[in-house]
């Protein structure tokens, strides 16, 4: 049961990373090239307030 959970927030995951770009494929380039121009350390703290983000959301989901 443990690794169906596993699979199906994977699965989830992939499957709202694959809509960005394939809705708005241009707009989706253009953010991702703005990323690419940002520092090590913004784009570490951009993934690290999208985790616990996640995070929270979880705990409020679940808990």
């Amino acid at each position: 049961m443990f690794w169906t959970e596993i699979l199906t927030a994977l699965a989830l995951v992939l499957i709202i990373e694959g809509m960005v770009p394939f809705v708005g494929p241009a707009k989706y380039r253009q953010i991702v090239a703005q990323m690419a121009q940002l520092s090590d350390n913004h784009l570490r703290t951009v993934g690290l307030v999208i985790m616990i983000a996640g995070l929270l959301l979880l705990f409020i989901v679940r808990g």
